[in-house]
């Protein structure tokens, strides 16, 4: 069994959302539950995170964007967007711990001081969906985006990947690496389905045309579908890339029982998800993988799809 770094901080779960919000609070507690329960909490190597530095904030958000975000949240404003981007004033700091989070994991693999060459951030709010001067979907900070630019500047990592599966295209991420080859950016996910981006021919630009690859997934698929598109399409572009770090943007919101959206995958097939890229990563990458928590609402589905997650990170 390889030991997995767990960052997690029990703030997270003052990001107040409200009543009704399907990114609320419970669905960490959830997670923390289920692996208590089971066990698997007492196997992982339990990491605190630190707020990140506005430095590091800024490799992927312009300086006005984080001032306008820690304005907004402190002053009490309760909507960001004019969608569904819910914040509480404390909501600015704790997404800077949830980026902070990011970046611990890829601490743990990268510096391996606890033999850990795998970590779990199990943070909110989530990253995906903010671009570099828009919060939208949940999410204020791209978390994955910052831990990508952490580990190239303080690691002298070249070549990093990024694997999205949540059920919702990661339009902040691909907005963000759009024209970097330096990073290889994948996405499966339902299409079509907010926030409407995310079209095969959707590819990069510049020198990052062909870095950002995307699986629109019609609605109502379920795991034999995602595992063809994985082996056909996914793995020889990863395998081709060849990261030195791979990084997983880990929604677990295309479970079948998950109420935002119409894939059928279950617990069992994040599993082999997680299979296939830890093989890429064993073969590029030394085993180094962070993934980071994104979406996932169904709290029985959440709990175990990050069981498996995690199962599959520790082989």
């Amino acid at each position: 069994m390889n030991p997995v770094g767990f960052v997690y901080h029990p703030d997270f779960l003052r990001h107040e959302t409200g009543a009704g919000h399907p990114e609320r609070p419970e669905r960490l507690q959830a997670i923390s539950d289920h692996l208590r329960s089971n066990g698997m909490w007492d196997q992982m190597n339990h990491i605190e995170p630190k707020c990140a530095e506005r430095a590091w904030i800024e490799l992927c958000h312009p300086p006005e964007y984080v001032d306008l975000i820690q304005t907004k949240c402190e002053s009490g404003i309760q909507l960001l967007d004019g969608g569904d981007t819910v914040v509480g004033k404390d909501s600015f700091r704790i997404a800077t711990l949830a980026a902070g989070a990011a970046m611990r994991a890829v601490d743990e693999v990268c510096a391996n001081t606890q033999n850990a060459n795998r970590a779990f951030s199990a943070v909110r709010p989530p990253g995906h969906h903010a671009e570099t001067s828009k919060a939208m979907g949940f999410c204020l900070l791209n978390n994955v985006a910052i831990a990508a630019r952490y580990a190239q500047r303080q690691y002298g990592i070249e070549r990093v990947a990024i694997v999205d599966w949540d059920v919702h295209h990661g339009n902040g991420t691909q907005e963000i690496f759009w024209s970097d080859p330096s990073v290889l950016y994948v996405s499966l996910h339902q299409y079509p389905l907010w926030p409407g981006s995310g079209a095969a021919g959707e590819r990069g630009e510049g020198a990052g045309e062909g870095y950002t690859l995307n699986s629109p997934m019609p609605p109502g698929s379920g795991e034999k579908e995602y595992l063809a598109e994985f082996r056909s399409k996914i793995l020889p572009s990863l395998k081709n890339f060849a990261p030195e770090l791979l990084l997983i943007s880990a929604g677990f919101d295309a479970h079948k029982d998950d109420p935002l959206a119409n894939i059928r995958l279950t617990e069992q097939s994040f599993a082999k998800l997680t299979e296939m890229v830890r093989e890429v990563a064993e073969l590029h990458c030394a085993g180094r993988i962070v993934s980071v928590l994104e979406g996932g609402y169904n709290l029985q589905a959440l709990a175990l799809s990050v069981e498996t997650h995690l199962r599959m990170l520790m082989q």
